[in-house]
């Protein structure tokens, strides 16, 4: 989908996950740094981006697999806090997203005596996995149409149309928002929709918001449709 296409229509695109195992595990913070420096970028993106459309309803304690792990199986809240609050929508390109990982990993064990490692949790996996656009149908020309789309499309289409188009688009610019500036020519609006930070909930939180915002403005403009 590309946003203002010559019939300014919308259309609402899903996506489905193909994942695959890379066979590398960690058992402690510093095979996780190190294995993290030689895994390909998907992977990176695997484990911060895709991870919230395979949380998509649920809002997890710790929002990537890094700082889960570290949390959950390690028992390293110190180190799983600082991994939480890094926001990969902050980063240009996943290679500085992997950079920034990594840093606050070897700062944590560069004060520590032994490196922390899983007991008798599970080892760290590194996957990767491919985004396949989903067609679902949906096609709108309004806001009002916009607006009772976003409240039925499946989640995968809030996901695709603003986690991915970060990196596809490689700008801060999601698709709706792009499309409701440049197409309903509504800046006011497509600004509110683009500093919608994503990383800051799941994807339910995000259509929540969505909905919020739409629904203010048609009640403020009066706009039926």
């Amino acid at each position: 989908m590309e946003p203002g296409n010559r019939d300014d229509v919308f259309r609402f695109i899903g996506c489905s996950e193909i994942q695959e195992i890379l066979g590398k595990q960690a058992d402690d913070e510093r095979a996780l740094a190190e294995l993290l420096e030689d895994v390909p970028l998907d992977s990176v993106y695997f484990h911060t981006h895709s991870y919230f459309l395979r949380q998509r309803f649920i809002e997890q304690t710790y929002p990537n697999d890094f700082a889960e792990w570290v949390g959950m199986q390690v028992r390293d809240h110190v180190l799983a806090e600082r991994l939480s609050v890094v926001d990969p929508f902050s980063f240009s390109s996943l290679d500085f997203l992997r950079e920034e990982i990594i840093s606050i990993i070897d700062d944590h064990l560069s004060g520590m005596a032994s490196v922390p490692r899983v007991g008798f949790g599970t080892p760290f996996s590194f996957n990767r996995s491919r985004i396949l656009e989903v067609p679902t149908g949906l096609e709108v020309r309004t806001l009002r149409e916009f607006r009772d789309a976003i409240s039925s499309v499946d989640a995968s289409a809030i996901y695709l149309h603003v986690f991915e188009s970060h990196l596809r688009l490689q700008r801060k610019e999601n698709d709706f928002s792009t499309w409701i500036r440049g197409t309903l020519k509504l800046p006011e609006l497509a600004d509110q929709i683009r500093a919608l930070n994503p990383y800051l909930g799941s994807l339910e939180r995000l259509r929540s918001s969505l909905l919020t915002m739409c629904d203010a403005y048609l009640a403020k403009s009066g706009q039926r449709g």
